[in-house]
């Protein structure tokens, strides 16, 4: 661990450009990387925090060829909708680049031809998977199977996202193409590779020896487990068409394979911004004095963990990361993230539809967040969370603050008198919580130190709630000069200690105050005053607004109908039932008739006893759709029958026939129904 470090570099999981952020990317990865950089900043770090858009994976190409547009048209359509996201959301990146700038290209090129010219690769001509239909070698991602070890048919070409194992395009059992659906064949090809097992042993030392103690458990289990199981040779070039050309000669037609390419970008784009704000980019990452940090998700583990540290090490001049807090996966009402079947809460949509609510999902997220465990998203915790929280609690505890010292004092901060032994003690406590939250930042414990932040605010309201001063003003006056004092050192204290979890309420409550960019993180702990006496504040404003049940029902129906159209897209017919003569459907006698009369069969959860006119009679028909349908409901309901069906006896009940059913999207049982302008008894031929 760095200890006293001169300056940090922080980074942020570069995202994919094919497709938004959405709740799960902020919750794993951007959300705790930018209170870990606030919080920095408040301190008077010298802080830079790194990300950029990553444009060079299959999942670019692959988004290209779905849509029928180039693979630059995808990085340039989602790049300008992630970037604005993360602005819109206060992401406070000091850089946000892009794999496809020059700088990154150079950069990863030069980094390649440092590792090539040492001799840290492996050169060899192995079996690849081959589509001769499309006449291209297959990426992973063009490539799904069965997984070998879980049996997951749709697993990919480098994950199964199933049981989470790594895998190799040829360890697929029943490889198909995702270009054309065809059985690739093994073709020779020429690749470089980067050997992992020479870096056993310097592994062994820096992770399971030096960081036992200050990583995460999830973090060091899963990089023991990848060191115990023998690190191999892994491929740092591809046969692709979209990507960083390899600098060496008889490379022609191959590129750096994305995972090699992708956390360079880090140093790219901090290269990048050194040159923009007149900085040497290379302390940040070359000088033992900085604190290198790495949020991710526990999908990027390895890469972050083994795989780069690894091409650090080989390069031989860079530091290595100090920590790598990622944290496990974000579900959304009781299902996993899914981009390609849109089970998400898009981040763009989300600033549209709960405008000026950043905050509120900031600090859902981070109260729920899947630091330790996989954690579930749902809109009646956001709106709980909300409004039993930030409304009741926090935005409670300022709004009385506010009112009361305008109403009593014109917005003047009254000028105490003697400290009472309450006073003292919560002012004392109030001293304490910004080595408590700091505590737990500093060990990536964000949900924690966000609990203690609302902690802060309890202790104004019970102040407050015991004090009384609303009462209290009718006899003592003096007395509530002293108590509205302490209250807005604890408002003015929220104002600073909130910035790295709810910026926008801390940048509206510094404005309330009128203390805008006048207190730092410390000064809550070492000044006796926050707020001087005889200083106006502005006028009362709510910090949040109650998030209503039509708000939240609205959101719980579009994921519904989400559902419904991925139920709808993933149906498959059954399959045509064997070759029949036209005798043999002529056979059958369909006609049109009208439900008459509709009972529940007593003791029989799924059947209703129906009187049906056919036209020719009222008959009797047992069917099976009392789990669908109430009596009340299907009484006049026009219905197809099967006349001609030989009777049955069902619970004692002869039933003359057959109700015409199917199953929606949805799965659930609705009628086949005739056109309303044709009568009862009519035939269907």
């Amino acid at each position: 661990m760095t200890q006293n470090p001169k300056r940090y570099t922080i980074t942020a999981a570069l995202p994919y450009t094919n497709g938004p952020i959405h709740i799960g990317h902020l919750a794993g990865v951007y959300v705790p990387a930018d209170i870990y950089s606030r919080y920095l900043r408040l301190q008077g770090k010298d802080v830079a925090f790194i990300c950029g858009s990553d444009e060079h994976g299959v999942a670019i190409s692959m988004k290209a060829k779905k849509e029928g547009v180039t693979p630059q048209e995808v990085i340039d359509k989602y790049d300008g909708i992630i970037r604005k996201s993360f602005a819109d959301f206060g992401i406070s990146f000091d850089n946000y680049s892009r794999t496809s700038a020059k700088i990154h290209h150079d950069t990863a090129q030069e980094f390649f031809r440092t590792l090539y010219d040492k001799g840290d690769f492996i050169e060899e001509v192995t079996e690849q998977l081959y589509d001769a239909k499309a006449d291209q070698f297959l990426a992973d991602r063009f490539v799904v199977g069965t997984c070998p070890k879980c049996d997951n048919p749709e697993a990919y070409g480098d994950q199964c996202e199933k049981c989470g194992s790594t895998l190799n395009a040829t360890d697929l059992i029943n490889p198909k193409s995702t270009i054309t659906g065809e059985t690739p064949i093994l073709k020779s090809t020429k690749h470089w590779f980067l050997p992992l097992d020479r870096y056993t042993d310097f592994l062994n030392e820096w992770i399971i020896k030096g960081h036992k103690n200050d990583w995460k458990s999830n973090v060091y289990g899963q990089v023991k487990s990848w060191i115990d199981g023998g690190l191999e040779p892994r491929a740092v070039t591809r046969d692709l068409d979209w990507g960083i050309d390899v600098p060496v000669e008889g490379a022609e037609g191959k590129k750096l394979y994305v995972w090699f390419d992708a956390p360079i970008g880090y140093i790219s784009s901090t290269k990048e911004w050194a040159a923009r704000e007149g900085k040497d980019w290379e302390p940040y990452w070359k000088d033992e004095d900085t604190k290198l940090v790495h949020f991710i998700g526990k999908d990027n583990i390895v890469f972050h963990c083994i795989i780069f540290p690894a091409m650090l090490k080989a390069e031989g001049s860079y530091i290595l990361p100090d920590n790598v807090p990622a944290n496990e996966f974000l579900n959304l009402e009781g299902n996993k993230l899914s981009t390609s079947k849109n089970w998400a809460v898009w981040l763009h949509e989300y600033l549209e539809e709960f405008p000026e609510k950043q905050d509120v999902l900031r600090y859902a997220l981070t109260s729920n967040a899947p630091e330790t465990k996989d954690n579930d998203f749902t809109w009646k915790d956001f709106q709980a969370r909300n409004n039993n929280e930030l409304v009741a609690i926090f935005g409670n505890f300022i709004n009385r603050v506010v009112v009361l010292t305008n109403k009593y004092y014109d917005g003047f901060v009254p000028t105490p008198n003697e400290l009472s032994e309450v006073d003292e003690n919560t002012l004392a406590e109030l001293k304490a919580y910004p080595a408590v939250i700091s505590s737990s930042v500093e060990r990536y414990r964000f949900r924690e130190a966000l609990g203690e932040l609302m902690n802060v605010a309890r202790l104004g309201n019970k102040y407050l709630a015991d004090e009384e001063p609303w009462k209290v003003m009718k006899d003592n006056p003096e007395r509530v000069k002293t108590q509205m004092y302490v209250a807005l050192q604890i408002a003015a204290a929220l104002s600073v200690l909130a910035e790295p979890f709810l910026p926008f309420t801390a940048y509206k409550l510094s404005n309330i105050l009128k203390n805008q960019g006048k207190l730092k993180w410390n000064d809550v702990a070492e000044n006796s005053e926050l707020i001087p006496e005889g200083h106006q504040i502005g006028e009362a404003e709510l910090l949040f607004a109650k998030i209503e049940d039509e708000e939240i029902q609205k959101q719980i129906d579009k994921l519904e109908a989400t559902k419904t159209a991925n139920l709808a897209e993933s149906k498959q017919p059954e399959p045509q039932k064997d070759l029949i003569q036209f005798e043999d459907f002529a056979k059958m006698d369909i006609r049109v008739g009208t439900i008459l009369e509709a009972e529940k069969m007593p003791k029989a959860n799924k059947l209703l006893v129906l009187k049906v006119d056919t036209g020719i009679d009222v008959r009797t028909i047992v069917s099976g759709i009392a789990e669908s349908f109430s009596p009340e409901e299907i009484i006049g309901k026009r219905v197809s029958v099967l006349a001609n069906l030989a009777p049955r006896a069902l619970r004692g009940v002869e039933s003359q026939g057959m109700i015409l059913m199917t199953t929606n999207a949805e799965g659930k049982l609705v009628f086949i129904n005739p056109d309303a302008d044709a009568p009862n008894g009519e035939t269907v031929n």
